[in-house]
Formats: structure tokens, C-alpha cells, sequence
């Protein structure tokens, strides 16, 4: 029984940071908006959007974690990264080169 207290204990502290730096993003960005997308075995990614157009990611250890965290912080979820939610995201010089050094094998 202690074992399965420690582990719930710990979910919930990564819960709560999460929640945390997903609050702090919104802060940063004059809110936020997010999309949680499972990433297999390693876990849940939380996409990030900005009201600003910025954006970011976090990775969370289950797809569980990544819903609780995005609940608690209280921002936006969307079921997919549509159209209308991608077009959101503002890319600047940076992305658009490393996309381009992709494409060339860079």
C-alpha cells in the first residue's frame, strides 16, 4: 500500500509542475491554448499555443499526466492540431531555416 501511495504522490507533484509551467506559458503569452497528442511508450507531448502566436512543448511521462495537467491548468484543449489551431502558431526566420535545412538534409 505504500509503494502505490508514493507513486500517486509522485503523479501528482509531476501533475501540478506541469500544470505550473503550462500556467506560466499562458502568463508569458497572454494565454494559451493546447493539444495533447500521445507519444507512445514515452509518454504525451502538450503543444502549446500562445495567444501571442508563440509557441512550445512540454513532455509528460503518461497521456493521463498530460490530460490532468492541461485540466488543472486551465487552459483551452483542442482534440486535434487542426487547420484553424495551427494557423495560430507565428514561425519566424529560425523555423523557417531549420525546416528548410531539413528538407536539404541539413
Amino acid at each position: 500500500m505504500a509503494d502505490t501511495q508514493q507513486v500517486d504522490a509522485k503523479a501528482a507533484r509531476r501533475v501540478a509542475k506541469l500544470a505550473r509551467q503550462i500556467g506560466a506559458f499562458a502568463k508569458a503569452h497572454g494565454g494559451a491554448e493546447a493539444q495533447v497528442a500521445y507519444l507512445g511508450q514515452r509518454g504525451a507531448r502538450i503543444v502549446l499555443v500562445g495567444t501571442d502566436g508563440g509557441w512550445g512543448d512540454l513532455v509528460a511521462p503518461t497521456y493521463a499526466t498530460a490530460q490532468q495537467a492541461v485540466e488543472k491548468s486551465g487552459v483551452t484543449v483542442h482534440e486535434s492540431f487542426d487547420g484553424e489551431f495551427a494557423a495560430k502558431v507565428k514561425t519566424g526566420p529560425y523555423e523557417w531555416k531549420r525546416m528548410a535545412g531539413i528538407q536539404i538534409g541539413g
